[in-house]
């Protein structure tokens, strides 16, 4: 998320409101319900996680057990079950 100038992108007037309640501070402003992008939508991280998992999940089937994959993945044993029952009914 990049930072824009108000003064280059809104009207005098509105920029004299908003100063009303916030003056000089930096604001969020959200973007509209119908613009919002998924979660990793802008990245591969979703697909990463995906193939993480599938090759978790590969690993158990081929004997590893869950706290070996835990240390292997560096995430906790209750995570490591829970992507296996998520990969088991997936």
């Amino acid at each position: 998320m990049g930072y824009m100038r108000a003064e280059e992108i809104l009207p005098v007037e509105i920029i004299e409101l908003i100063q009303r309640y916030v003056d000089g501070e930096s604001i969020y402003i959200p973007r509209k319900p119908s613009h919002r992008k998924a979660w990793g939508a802008g990245t591969k991280i979703k697909q990463e996680l995906l193939d993480r998992d599938r090759q978790i999940y590969e690993d158990y089937l081929a004997g590893s057990k869950t706290g070996e994959l835990a240390r292997k993945y560096y995430l906790s044993e209750k995570s490591i079950q829970r992507i296996l029952r998520i990969q088991r009914y997936s």
